[in-house]
This record gives structure tokens, sequence and C-alpha cells, in this order.
């Protein structure tokens, strides 16, 4: 059983890979693989809408970083999706991977579906909720089962580092972390 964390911040080592390592432990805690995936400093574009992943190809002609990443997730049994917000938002670049991953792999295909996903979201003051919801709906349309925690996904911190000093975050971060432990054990009995 794997776990894999995706950090979909640019910034190397900042508040969202923070908080995706500390949930990746918590699952690690319980005997389940884990790995990092961070984003940043990979070229990784958006969707053109070619629709040449639709069909028997279960690839995208774009030449970039993508399809390392979507290989490493289509042989996971959990995902986590994190982000900062930008601007109320998703950044571009998990927003991109997001995009691609999910045609490769969604329609007809439902590589993801019966898999183990949710988010994680870190911003300095607002734009959590919506951010939080962008990246639901993205699990939720490629039929994951999504665990919950002791609250919403979400943390606060601008500077790196941050975050740790967001109790009630972190514990939230955990917390996702042990029950998507628990679920990922359970689907794979």
């Amino acid at each position: 059983m794997k776990v894999t964390g995706v950090s979909g911040s640019p910034r190397k080592n900042g508040n969202t890979q923070i908080i995706t390592e500390h949930a990746l432990k918590a699952i690690a805690g319980e005997g389940i693989e884990t790995e990092l995936i961070s984003l940043a400093g990979m070229d990784i574009r958006p969707c053109d809408g070619c629709m040449s992943c639709h069909g028997e190809r279960e690839r995208c002609h774009i030449k970039d970083d993508l399809m390392p990443v979507y290989e490493k997730l289509k042989a996971s049994d959990g995902i986590i999706l994190a982000s900062p917000v930008y601007y109320g938002s998703a950044t571009s670049l998990i927003k991109s991977m997001m995009d691609r991953v999910g045609f490769i792999g969604g329609g007809e295909r439902r590589i993801f579906a019966g898999k183990v996903g949710g988010p994680l979201v870190v911003a300095r003051r607002a734009g959590q909720n919506f951010t939080h919801a962008q990246l639901t709906f993205w699990f939720h349309i490629l039929g994951f089962y999504m665990p919950g925690s002791t609250y919403w996904n979400v943390a606060f911190g601008r500077e790196k580092g941050e975050v740790t000093g967001d109790e009630e975050g972190m514990a939230t971060a955990w917390n996702f972390g042990k029950n998507m432990a628990f679920l990922v054990k359970k689907l794979g009995k």
C-alpha cells in the first residue's frame, strides 16, 4: 500500500510541503509507504484541450514533467493534493496537473475510482474554503473515497514554517492522515 502526497506550491520546503509531510508522517506511522512529490521547479503546462488522451492512448502529447507524476499517482492507493491559496484558488501549477491527470485517467478509464484521496490547503489569511472545494471536486469527479478529519483540511501560514504555529491546522492534517491510512487499509483488504 502506498500514499503519495503532491505539494502544488512553487516554493520548495514551504508551508504546503510542511503540512503535506506532516500528514504523510501520520500515514507512514500506520505502516503504509509514502512519497512526497513537490511540483516546485517542475515544468507542468496547462491542458490544451486537444483530447489526444481520450480513446486508447493513455498519454498526453505535451512534452513536460507530467507523465512521471501521473504514473506515480496511478500506482498509488491514496493521493493527497496540497496547495497554497493564490488569489483565492489553487496554484496554476497544481491546477494544470489536476486537469491533465484527470483527463488522462478519468472518463471511461476511471483509473482513480476506488482510490483514497483528499486535499490540504494553506493560506496566509483567506481563500482556504474555495481552494479546499476546488481540490475536493477533483477527487469527487474521479471517484475517490474521501476521509474526513476533525475540521476542514486547512491551515494558516505565510512565511516558510509559519504553518507549524497553527496547532489546529497541523492537528487536522495529522488526523486526516490517520483517517486516510485507516481507509486505505480497509479498502486494501
